[in-house]
């Protein structure tokens, strides 16, 4: 079975070759996926694989973790590097991003967003 650090390194690589079969592989069953650029949540691999086609028919984001560690609360907490283009090219975001991450049964269960405090390093 793949540690959580396994887990979190597959679904980042995954993600950013746009190879979402390789990603949802990493996902329970009922996952629920924060919507950045949506708000709410995303639940089930269907309403997460339709979410990112809608995304990157506007975006083409990268996310580039920096430093993976457990929390108390048993949860996963990831820093992220990220930048997004729009599909022209144009840069509409590079920075820093925290995402945490929820095992259960060995699978990616929830993705929450956690602000990052201006001037405070992530990783």
């Amino acid at each position: 079975m793949a540690t959580p650090h396994d887990l979190i390194r597959t679904a980042y690589a995954g993600f950013n070759a746009r190879d979402i079969p390789a990603v949802l592989a990493t996902f329970h069953p009922q996952v629920r996926w924060a919507k950045a650029w949506e708000g709410d949540y995303a639940t089930g691999p269907a309403e997460v694989r339709a979410y990112w086609l809608r995304q990157w028919e506007e975006l083409d984001p990268k996310v580039t973790p920096t430093g993976i560690q457990a929390r108390a609360d048993g949860r996963f907490e990831v820093a992220v590097h990220q930048v997004v283009h729009d599909k022209q090219g144009k840069l509409l975001f590079e920075g820093p991003v925290k995402h945490l991450y929820t095992v259960q049964d060995g699978l990616l269960q929830q993705m929450d967003i956690e602000p990052v405090l201006p001037g405070t390093d992530p990783s």
